[in-house]
């Protein structure tokens, strides 16, 4: 067809395990204990059902739905709506032995020439990143360690995920801010900024400790509190773990005209500085937490290394 273009993309691993104990991991895709997509730093795969034909979904941007299933060996999943272009991605476990398989991934597409120039421009290395590191995971899982250096992230994926990263949104003070609300119960000022919590992200408020210079002023299972007093205001921030979301909730209490002065200048820029230390710090939890295949270790006996 005229104006389009075509692309195949194809990965290959080699795993030293059986193909039954690697497609196992493979038809966990998309399942809270997922042990092979590479979060949190790149999207989860989501899917509206359970792993099967017909379960539509997608990570990030890229929407498909799974074309063709074969449990253990082989899943397709072909692209919906416009997006980049027309096409599938698929998986395979091919047995090489006993205990060696071999790991394909296979994208194929054609798109038109502006999505093409896309495509090779930010879209390809990130790909290419995701899928080398679902191979790592998949080592990992099956493994106990990966027998190699990690898959290395091009500056040009790492730049494409600083900018595609999730931004804070504007939210009412949680119901779950009990410290903060007990703290300062009838602020002058308060706001709260929320981000997703993907798989993987720590979900003790403690860990979360550095995302404000302040001291820790409380701390209870789903909130750390942090603040300072002084004598024209006190200031109070609460780290508050949801069920699937970080929210950074702030309340300020003035005591005179200074604190009201001081807080007039400081209130302008304040939404935009506490956006930028949550996205900043969430960013940073996620490229420091555990690969999701030492994560999600398969919970069955490898015939390679015993019990795992």
């Amino acid at each position: 067809m005229p104006g389009t273009r075509t692309v195949r993309n194809v990965h290959q691993r080699v795993v030293q395990a059986p193909a039954e104990t690697v497609g196992a991991l493979l038809d966990r895709l998309s399942a809270p204990d997922d042990p092979l997509f590479p979060t949190p730093v790149w999207p989860a795969m989501v899917l509206d059902r359970p792993l099967g034909v017909g379960a539509d979904g997608g990570h990030g941007r890229v929407r498909y739905r799974v074309g063709a299933y074969e449990p253990g060996r082989s899943i397709r999943f072909d692209t919906t709506g416009e997006g980049l272009g027309t096409g599938h991605h698929r998986f395979d476990v091919e047995p090489l032995g006993p205990d060696r398989c071999r790991v394909t991934h296979v994208l194929e597409l054609t798109m038109g020439t502006r999505a093409f120039v896309l495509f090779k421009l930010a879209i390809e290395p990130v790909h290419d990143t995701m899928v080398e590191e679902v191979f790592d995971n998949a080592e990992r899982a099956v493994l106990g360690t990966l027998p190699h250096p990690p898959a290395r992230r091009p500056a040009r994926a790492l730049l494409v995920n600083r900018l595609l990263w999730a931004r804070p949104a504007a939210v009412p003070v949680p119901a779950g801010a009990a410290l903060l609300h007990a703290a300062v119960p009838d602020p002058d000022y308060a706001d709260a900024y929320r981000m997703p919590l993907p798989p993987g992200m720590p979900r003790d408020p403690r860990a979360w400790r550095d995302v404000l210079p302040f001291p820790v002023r409380g701390a209870s299972d789903s909130e750390l509190m942090l603040g300072e007093d002084a004598s024209h205001l006190d200031f109070r921030a609460s780290v508050v773990i949801g069920e699937d979301s970080l929210t950074l909730a702030t309340a300020v209490r003035l005591h005179n005209t200074r604190g009201r002065l001081y807080f007039a200048a400081v209130r302008r820029v304040h939404p935009l500085l506490a956006r930028r230390v949550l996205r900043r710090a969430h960013r940073r939890a996620a490229f420091a937490a555990r690969p999701a295949g030492e994560r999600n270790r398969v919970a069955s006996a490898s015939p390679l290394r015993g019990p795992v």
